[in-house]
């Protein structure tokens, strides 16, 4: 057999990849896979955001709902130590918040009715259940908690248990551009104190939002017009407090009273989640922006560089102050 096909017999038996070639394929599926990674992570993010702002739109939606079944945006409750009560309407005698308030008109009516006509006791558990229900439609994807979270201990609902973990909401209404810190606490110690005309609510004439303690807010009354003034927006919260009660804006029910895990403020402008604790503003975990539902049921994502003068003026329902839409 000649030198040259032995050569070539020894080639068409080799089987197998040099060490060389292996090498070369692992550093090629890398370069790829480098390449693809920010892309996939991309449209996953689009998802989740398009997924929110559904989420929002839903919202309003129900806000709408109520809107033309009272005439009016619903009472966003009494204190953050109230659990909402089956047995009252969505007014201010109502202790329980907007999330509450709006339950029958998100296809919750079951939840809404949790404890209805029945004895303190029965009721009190009732309550109790329902604290700890999450739903979908008030987590944001991207910030991905979704199921029921550690509650703060040293707040324990008047009338109800209070339990380790609850469900908690990424979406807070818009309370104005005017905070008043006696709108957001405890709340009466009982149903006949809040009913006696003898408690001393916080004084509704500067708060400026659409909803807040025991308001009752119309339309009419947004004179600024419902397309230039926030409804709900996405709310901040401190990113290692995520799946804990460390901030305060993010450690108790969502269907409670008037709070600051139910309300932000237009203060300052939307910020992305930090590690630093910021409860009274709006923000997102979003690196494009924070989403809002406006009065009109548009939805639109604000700008976390929003002109913050212009930003107060969305939060403001009625301060008569023109802004361009270009600006935001």
């Amino acid at each position: 057999m000649s030198e040259e096909r032995a050569g070539i017999n020894r080639r068409a038996g080799r089987h197998g990849f040099t060490l060389v070639e292996v090498l070369v394929v692992i550093v090629i599926i890398g370069i790829l896979i480098a390449l693809l990674l920010p892309a996939v992570q991309v449209a996953r993010e689009a998802g989740r955001k398009a997924q929110c702002k559904n989420n929002l739109k839903q919202l309003g939606l129900a806000m709408e709902i109520h809107v033309s079944v009272y005439q009016r945006y619903p009472s966003n409750g009494w204190g953050h130590l109230w659990i909402g009560v089956p047995d009252r309407a969505t007014d201010r005698q109502q202790p329980g918040g907007w999330i509450y308030n709006i339950l029958p008109h998100l296809e919750q009516e079951q939840l809404r009715n949790l404890g209805l006509g029945m004895e303190p006791a029965g009721q009190w558990q009732e309550l109790s259940r329902l604290t700890q229900i999450p739903l979908p439609l008030l987590t944001c994807p991207t910030r991905g908690v979704g199921a029921a979270s550690p509650a703060d201990p040293q707040w324990i609902p008047r009338n109800a248990e209070w339990v380790t973990r609850v469900a908690k909401s990424d979406y807070a209404v818009n309370g104005g551009d005017f905070f008043a810190e006696d709108s957001v606490w405890e709340g009466p110690l009982t149903l006949a104190e809040g009913d006696s005309g003898q408690y001393p609510w916080s004084n509704p004439a500067k708060l400026t939002g659409v909803c807040y303690q025991r308001s009752e807010v119309q339309p009419a009354m947004i004179t600024d017009g419902l397309s230039q003034t926030y409804l709900i927006g996405e709310k901040y919260v401190c990113r290692p407090c995520y799946h804990t009660y460390g901030d305060e804006g993010y450690n108790e029910t969502m269907y409670h009273g008037s709070s600051i895990d139910l309300t932000r403020w237009v203060l300052q402008p939307p910020r992305q989640d930090a590690d630093e604790l910021d409860y009274y503003r709006f923000g997102s975990a979003h690196a494009a922006g924070c989403d809002f539902v406006f009065c009109d049921n548009s939805v639109r994502t604000i700008s976390y560089q929003i002109d913050a003068e212009v930003h107060r003026r969305l939060g403001n329902r009625a301060d008569g102050l023109p802004i361009d839409a270009s600006q935001y």
